[in-house]
This record gives C-alpha cells, structure tokens and sequence, in this order.
C-alpha cells in the first residue's frame, strides 16, 4: 500500500483538500492527515499544535475555533497557485475518500477527540475498514482502540539504532508486547535501514501489521518492500510506483 503523506504533500500544501484530492488523482491507495480538536471540538486536519508556519503567530490550534482557523491560508506557503487554501474539516477530507480507499488518521492531541472522531466517522459514507487510526501515544491509542474496535489501530514510533550497539531504541519486542497488550492492529515505524526481513518477521510473529514512514527514495522503498512491510508513506506516492515499475520492467 502507497500512502500519501499529508495528501500529496510534494506537489501541493499539507494536509489540504488541494495535496488530498491530487493524491487521489493521482491513484495513491491510501492518504495519512493529521488531526487536531479546535476550541469548539471541531477536528480539524492540520499537523502542528499550532498555526505559526502559516501566520507567524504560534497561537495553540486547541485555543482557535473552527471560524478562525478557516481564516488562515495555508496553501500560498507552497505557491501562488495554491493561494485560499483553507484548513479542512474532518468531515470535508472524509467525504473525498473513494471506494476501495482508505485514510489514516493520526491522532495528534489527546483522547479528548475520540467522541467527535466517533460521531464524524460514524456519520461518513466510509466503512471501518477505510479508516485507520495512527498516533504516538500508545494510551490514545489505547483507548482509540477500545472506541473504535472495528477498525485498525497503529502505533506510531520513531525508532533508531545506537552506533555500535546491536540495538533498537526503543526496544523492539517491548514495542511489540504492548501493541499487543493494547489490542493494536500494528506499528508504523520510522523509515530506517534496521527495517529489515528479521524485523519485519518479528512484527509479523506477533500477528501486527507493519507501515514505515516517510520514503521518498525508490531504493529505501523498494528494501523496505523486500522486507515485508504492509505500507509505505510517501510524499510523492505516484512517482515513487513509477519508479519502482522501471526498475521491474528493466
């Protein structure tokens, strides 16, 4: 599975109807946003905590309703073709997802948003199986996995190996023990060369599934690939199969 990170965020600005509705043009099989409350416990896609990249201003996304957020532009950072791009709603990106899609959610704030999420997707044209919940809190998605049974839950984790050591941090089989405990469906990891067929099995053995983010490299894709994992979040998902099909075909 290609997925496309913050739609398709190479061509067009994050997190956008723009970057999403090209990702799904451009046939990327799944699109990764991300998600914040407002103060008026709207979800709103956008990845910081705050609003500084596109106004200067660092004011708390949590402390902006949803009017004030959708006065902000946040496409002309990328372009001025791309000028009165606004912050999307939840419910906006939802409605785009075609047939056979799927989107990643990633949870950036805290469980709080879990009864909106709820009633948003709850209401969405979409199955369970199209949506999938990612976030780096392993107690949000905890209890996202408690709420949203039917759907797949990810654990997201940025993990590295120390020089000279034979080792993960964090450690791979106390990640994989609590996703379990947890009730997780997977892991979504850090793009890394300690990525390999023995992790990937080690993933496996624990019936988890396994996304690596974020790969804009066809020869770290096609390793990634040779080992096994399920997902591959890229910025440039369409390009990155064009690539992969010449070196098939070649």
């Amino acid at each position: 599975m290609f997925i496309a990170h913050r739609g398709e965020s190479y061509d067009a600005p994050e997190n956008t109807l723009a970057a999403i509705n090209l990702a799904w043009q451009k046939d990327a099989d799944a699109v990764e946003v991300d998600v914040h409350l407002s103060s008026d416990d709207k979800i709103v896609v956008i990845h910081e905590n705050n609003t500084g990249k596109f106004t200067g201003e660092f004011r708390k996304v949590k402390d902006q309703s949803l009017e004030e957020l959708q006065r902000i532009d946040v496409g002309k950072y990328k372009g001025s073709q791309w000028i009165n791009e606004r912050i999307p709603t939840l419910e906006e990106v939802l409605v785009t997802v075609p047939d056979n899609k799927y989107l990643f959610i990633e949870i950036k704030c805290g469980s709080e948003i879990l009864k909106e999420l709820k009633s948003v997707t709850t209401n969405s044209k979409l199955q369970p199986a199209q949506i999938k919940l990612i976030g780096f809190d392993i107690d949000v998605m905890t209890n996202a996995k408690q709420n949203f049974p039917q759907n797949e839950v990810f654990w997201v984790n940025n993990i590295k190996q120390f020089e000279n050591l034979n080792s993960w941090q964090p450690e791979i089989t106390r990640i994989i023990n609590e996703a379990k405990q947890a009730g997780l469906d997977g892991l979504d990891f850090s793009a890394s060369k300690i990525i390999d067929k023995v992790l990937v099995n080690l993933v496996k053995s624990a019936e988890l599934k396994l996304y690596v983010w974020t790969v804009n490299d066809p020869t770290e894709a096609m390793q990634l690939i040779e080992a096994g994992v399920d997902g591959i979040t890229t910025d440039r998902p369409q390009w990155l199969k064009a690539q992969l099909v010449k070196w098939a075909i070649g």
